[in-house]
């Protein structure tokens, strides 16, 4: 796969806007990606994903809503190209299914990743695993 894309998931941008920046694997190599220019992607699913994860941070009040609110801001105005249409759709579905995912969100970052040639970057443990056979899938530790 090229280097020229690098799609992340909600996980990476979530652990970005969290996590202490002296400490984060995560922020270093955002860093990185930023300063070599690699255009970073991702599905539409990812505003969704986002926006939940700082909702639930509300809700089990490990953060206030003033804040939920401002770090949704920064999330949005990441620079980040989004896609979103039917053939993304479609083939996520083949995704989750060759994988055995338990649900088809995760699929959409693989099918975008997969369509660009970009390496795909997550947080998520279970994912993986699950798709430990494909070389351009990477995960990095918050």
């Amino acid at each position: 796969m090229s280097n020229s894309w690098v799609c992340v998931d909600a996980n990476i941008v979530v652990h970005l806007l969290r996590d202490v920046p002296d400490e984060s694997a995560i922020v270093a190599l955002w860093q990185k990606w930023r300063k070599v220019g690699q255009a970073l992607v991702a599905p539409t699913l990812l505003c969704y994903e986002v926006s939940n994860a700082l909702h639930r941070y509300v809700v089990h009040e490990e953060m206030l809503p003033d804040e939920a609110a401002a770090t949704l801001d920064i999330a949005l105005g990441l620079d980040i190209v989004f896609y979103g249409d039917a053939d993304l759709h479609r083939r996520s579905l083949a995704l989750a299914k060759r994988f055995s995912l338990p649900a088809v969100y995760d699929a959409h970052y693989l099918a975008l990743a997969e369509r660009l040639g970009a390496e795909f970057w997550t947080a998520d443990k279970r994912l993986l695993q699950a798709v430990r056979e494909l070389s351009w899938v990477h995960g990095v530790q918050g």
